[in-house]
């Protein structure tokens, strides 16, 4: 399916509602919103917005997830989950529907872990895979997305869902979603504002060999959105 190219004048307002409508549809289809997370300066403010505007959202019927996590501790600042839960979990979320990749175990323990308990939910639904109702996304400097750089082990896993990378540029682990785990969602949207960023869009978008890790994220079932800064 080809991807929907979407530019607003009003990114973080019209972002917000984006989530806030996929979550009304997926809660009247099937009681429950899938929302997976993407850390990043990005979506910061998009989800104080949601928080804002989503008040009468039933937000126990939300089931929030991590794309990718640094290796840190929850309060440490370069932690997704901080800043997720400052600016949206603490006021929408119930800890119970919060699945946190714990960041300050070992990064393969971590990993592993989430693994399991996303298994865990996908074999109580009859899934053989978890599947999100929306996966947010961001779009980097060299076009990796999640925690998935180029040259990177990660990209070529095939079976897990869930892995520890190592990532050489920063000399360290991240833990983060696999493209079939990405690619098995009903929506996948990458938040994308940097008009930095217009290079690599124009690569992605225009069909190229799939150099870049972003360009590899085609949903099996699903539909794949870029919403873009005008």
């Amino acid at each position: 399916m080809k991807p929907s190219v979407i530019r607003s004048n009003s990114f973080v307002d019209d972002a917000a509602q984006v989530i806030l409508e996929s979550a009304r549809e997926a809660i009247e289809a099937r009681g429950c919103f899938r929302l997976a997370l993407s850390g990043g300066n990005t979506p910061r403010p998009v989800f104080a917005r949601l928080a804002e505007i989503g008040w009468e959202l039933p937000w126990d019927k939300v089931v929030f997830t991590f794309s990718d996590e640094r290796c840190v501790p929850p309060e440490d600042e370069q932690s997704n989950f901080r800043m997720a839960k400052l600016a949206l979990l603490d006021r929408v979320a119930s800890p119970a529907r919060v699945l946190r990749i714990r960041g300050e175990l070992a990064p393969r323990a971590a990993a592993d872990e989430y693994e399991s308990r996303l298994a865990e939910l996908a074999s109580a639904s009859g899934e053989s895979r978890y599947v999100h109702d929306l996966l947010l996304l961001g779009l980097g400097d060299d076009g990796h997305t999640a925690s998935l750089f180029p040259g990177t082990e990660a990209l070529d896993e095939k079976a897990r869902n869930v892995v520890a990378n190592f990532v050489p540029k920063f000399s360290t682990h991240r833990i983060t979603f696999t493209f079939p785990l990405i690619n098995a969602a009903r929506h996948v949207c990458f938040l994308v504002n940097d008009a930095g960023k217009d290079k690599i869009l124009s690569e992605i978008l225009a069909g190229g060999p799939g150099a870049y890790p972003a360009a590899r994220v085609k949903p099996e079932h699903g539909r794949l959105t870029w919403f873009l800064g005008a």
